[in-house]
């Protein structure tokens, strides 16, 4: 593969333009398709075949509504006032005529007790709103605007009135202007690093093009397949990181050669061919491990993973390809500067004859090996404490400032938590008379239980063969209380299906909430275990050896808890929730620790094998293992830091987007990464080479067969180039500082 990557990086660079307009040509038709087809998003994330999902499917067929999407007004009197106190009925009355009369409003329904849309207090109520569409986003703003104009008049009047529900949910900026931070940030790690202002715009715009390709493209699938959202947030946040990423890793290695003499051609091929191969390893890693989210059955969940694959898919072409043509463009240019500060940098950087701080780094870990590993061991674990209190859940976003978010807390505070998360329990059968038998026993035994705040009477479906009870929990949609309400109805209706001949199930938007955090809950264990298998058979191969891939897979699972660890604290328990601009604390959501180990688990082995495998190479060229060790660490450190110090600011950019879901998955990216890349790979697995010594190489008999992989083109780069032609033309050093992935900075 490093031959074709070589010969296809010289290609690009020799023909650049054409490259360079058929990505344009690419990223045009990507556009044009994404505007011409795309379909809105969906907040859908149900899954099939759970028992709340079926009964939901029946109860549509069963209990017909002609309505479109509702929306809820609610008001609240003055003190002293109630609702059927004159001056306030008179408003709520014109209120409910004056929104009726709206163009696009199907119907009203004005409160009253036996509804359950009046408190018991008989202050605050709760008007229906149901338009003539299926969507909010299709309703027409001018009905919106009449709707509110209403609810002014009332306001006027002396109610306090709030519109809420689904209807009138506040639109959410999706991405916003803090996301650009991230950006940059990495521009300005990349001026440092290259001291080269055009060689340091070429990664962020080849990612920036990556990104735009794959979004789009993800857009226009939109018109086949039902997404969210929050796919195209996950698509942009690792495109834009894994990017940068890889083209630094080609840049890196295509300077430190062209400032060693080579011809730029040349080194832009073998750049390619070298760099670019363990960029093609870390895309592929990547991919398979978003790929694998595919093996838990959850659609929305697998789009999730599929797009972010997708997308770092195109990262990677544009990787080895379009970035060897911007290359193209700059030429020699590549080794110096037009900016004097810069130049002057660049003259320093060409000069810099000693042991880099990689080198001193990895020697201070040796030398306290025992002490680094019981200290990064102990205090992983202490973070990843938390995790033993993860509750998951699929909450919403409603702004607590916004109007729904008011009206939201003005129906929990008057009508109590559970009136927003009501149980639905669906009885079935042959006959009118088994059916409504069924479900009035439920309805008695289930208004007995101590999360029980109301249970309504028994509906009928006009079939007969169907009925309907609501049951309103004395806690929220996610609280624990509401959990176990689920499952002791469920486990109770055996007795009344064996006596009645009937089938009762439990359904609701709660109820599907909870059944579906619980599958993620079952899958979660049966993917991490796919992911660390394919972790230790893929090191096994690379590196030949037991005790490295063992040593990566547990340093994985380490960062994984101690990252959950730190979003349980600051998600779920509250911890630097005002720092970071959270406004509601709760359960955490539901897919997030999967996808965290997906796409933790594609970094992470990406940094162990940019890590370990220089440290291979030097122990095969017959170094002792510490010095191998030392010497590999100086060589790859700081390009592997500079990678993660970009991925935390790209991933922590998010952490301050409005969506609650977003902010959660750029901070566990985040905190991940950072554990990972400096307290794992940097720290720890130095100082665990340094305590197995020749042991972290062995390989069993029974193995020998496995094939070399030379990920990252070592035979293609003795081929190519003589070693002195890549040494700084200096005093020597102890280590190379030019080899690999190194900048020349050591």
């Amino acid at each position: 593969m490093s031959t074709f990557l070589y010969r296809l990086g010289r290609f690009a660079y020799r023909r650049k333009w054409p490259v360079i307009g058929a990505w344009l040509a690419v990223l045009l038709v990507t556009c044009g398709a994404a505007l011409g087809l795309m379909k809105p998003f969906s907040s859908s994330t149900t899954i099939p075949g759970t028992e709340a999902q079926r009964a939901l499917d029946v109860m549509e067929k069963e209990f017909p509504s002609g309505d479109g999407v509702t929306g809820q007004i609610v008001f609240r009197t003055p003190d002293g006032q109630k609702v059927t106190t004159r001056d306030a009925a008179k408003t709520i009355a014109g209120l409910a005529r004056d929104i009726g009369r709206v163009p696009g409003v199907a119907a009203v329904t004005a409160p009253s007790v036996s509804a359950g849309t009046v408190t018991a207090d008989g202050r605050t109520g709760i008007v229906q709103v149901a338009f003539d569409t299926d969507k909010a986003d299709e309703i027409k703003d001018s009905t919106k605007q009449d709707v509110e104009k209403a609810v002014a008049e009332a306001r006027a009047a002396g109610l306090t009135v709030e519109l809420g529900g689904d209807a009138f949910q506040p639109a959410i900026k999706v991405l916003s202007a803090m996301e650009a931070v991230g950006v940059l940030i990495a521009l300005g790690l990349l001026i440092f690093i290259f001291r080269n202002l055009r060689g340091a715009l070429i990664p962020v715009a080849t990612a920036l093009v990556g990104v735009a390709i794959g979004v789009m493209s993800l857009m226009t699938a939109t018109s086949v397949i039902t997404m969210d959202s929050t796919s195209i947030i996950l698509a942009v946040m690792l495109g834009l990181a894994v990017g940068i990423d890889y083209a630094l890793f080609i840049v890196s290695r295509h300077q430190t050669q062209v400032m060693a003499g080579m011809d730029p051609e040349e080194s832009a091929g073998l750049a390619t061919g070298t760099a670019g191969g363990a960029v093609v390893f870390a895309g592929a890693t990547v991919v398979i491990a978003l790929s694998a989210l595919a093996i838990v059955n959850i659609p929305f969940l697998t789009v999730m993973g599929v797009g972010a694959a997708a997308t770092v898919v195109v990262s990677v072409l544009v990787a080895i390809t379009l970035l060897p043509a911007m290359l193209g463009l700059l030429g020699s240019g590549i080794a110096t500067s037009t900016v004097p500060v810069l130049r002057r940098s660049v003259q320093r950087k060409r000069h810099q004859g000693h042991p880099g701080l990689g080198q001193r780094w990895a020697s201070l870990t040796a030398r306290s090996r025992w002490l680094v590993m019981i200290t990064c061991v102990v205090g992983l674990g202490i973070m990843a404490a938390p995790a033993a209190d993860l509750r998951l859940g699929l909450g919403g976003e409603t702004d607590p400032q916004s109007s729904a978010g008011r009206a939201q807390a003005l129906v929990d505070e008057s009508f109590g938590p559970g009136y927003s998360g009501t149980l639905v329990v669906l009885a079935q059968g042959e006959n009118h008379a088994s059916v409504m038998a069924a479900a009035t026993d439920i309805a008695t035994q289930v208004k007995n239980l101590p999360e029980v705040s109301t249970v309504s009477p028994a509906v009928p479906a006009s079939s007969g063969n169907a009925a309907i009870i609501n049951i309103t929990p004395t806690g929220g949609p996610e609280s624990e209380g509401t959990k176990n309400l689920l499952s002791e109805i469920r486990a109770m209706r055996g007795d009344i299906e064996q006596r009645t001949g009937t089938t009762l199930n439990v359904t609701g938007e709660t109820a599907v909430n909870i059944d579906v955090a619980d599958k993620l809950s079952s899958a979660l264990p049966l993917y991490c275990l796919v992911v660390m298998g394919l972790a230790l058979v893929l090191l096994v191969i690379v590196f030949r050896s037991i005790a490295v891939p063992l040593k990566a897979a547990l340093g994985f699972m380490l960062s994984v808890g101690s990252s959950l660890g730190a979003v349980v604290a600051v998600f779920q328990w509250g911890w630097l929730s005002d720092l970071l601009g959270i406004t509601q604390t709760g359960p955490v959501l539901s897919f997030l620790p999967m996808l965290l180990v997906g796409i933790l688990f594609g970094l992470a082995m990406d940094y162990e094998v940019f890590l370990v495998s220089r440290m291979r190479e030097e122990y095969k060229h017959g170094a002792r293992p510490t010095d191998a060790m030392v010497r590999g660490f100086g060589h790859s450190s700081q390009v592997v830091t500079t990678a993660a110090i970009i991925m935390i600011a790209i991933f922590g950019s998010f952490i301050f987007a409005e969506l609650q879901v977003i902010k959660g998955m750029g901070f566990a990216l985040a905190i991940g990464v950072l554990l990972d890349a400096f307290v794992v790979r940097m720290t720890l697995v130095p100082a665990v080479m340094a305590a197995l010594g020749h042991k972290a190489w062995w390989l069993p008999r029974a193995l020998q067969w496995l094939p070399e992989v030379d990920i990252e083109g070592e035979r293609l780069t003795q081929l190519h180039t003589a070693p002195h032609q890549l040494e700084p033309q200096l005093p020597p050093q102890p280590a190379a500082a030019a080899a690999g992935h190194s900048l020349g900075m050591e």
